[in-house]
């Protein structure tokens, strides 16, 4: 699901790439469906950093400054989230990083339980919303379960 910028003149999506074993969000401008920017966050391996790229066959195109910052600040919460779930317990890590690639960081409201089921079956009650939120950025209160369940 595409996140807007505070003008609604861009949006970021994102993804997983399995090849790459990265995480992915693109800068897009709304007026032509361009991606103008590619943010690449590498989850296996702590040692890969992070990169930005530009696709090379795109007309030089101006990007507003708060639009930069507003997508750094995105990509820059990515590399903390990725980075602090990497530091889990090795079965949180496995768990979390299955459920990011299977659902691409996102799950609808109709498809959480199903998930929450699955995250309960597999780890003590003290750490689901640990795994809940390394996997979606959401808390379960968010999907309308108790904040810690």
């Amino acid at each position: 699901m595409p996140t807007p910028d505070p003008s609604r003149t861009h949006t970021i999506t994102s993804g997983y790439s399995v090849s790459d074993d990265s995480y992915f969000l693109e800068l897009v401008d709304v007026a032509d469906g361009r991606t103008l920017l590619i943010a690449t966050v590498p989850d296996e391996d702590p040692a890969r950093e992070p990169t930005i790229s530009v696709d090379p066959r795109l007309q030089p195109t101006e990007i507003p400054y708060a639009v930069m910052r507003w997508f750094m600040q995105q990509v820059e919460e990515e590399i903390a989230t990725v980075r602090a779930w990497m530091r889990l317990r090795p079965e949180l890590v496995t768990l979390i990083h299955a459920l990011r690639q299977e659902y691409c960081g996102a799950v609808d409201d109709a498809g959480f339980p199903a998930v929450l089921a699955r995250v309960r079956a597999a780890v003590p009650p003290a750490d689901v919303t640990t795994v809940i939120e390394a996997a979606f950025h959401r808390t379960p209160a968010d999907f309308g379960i108790p904040d810690r369940v």
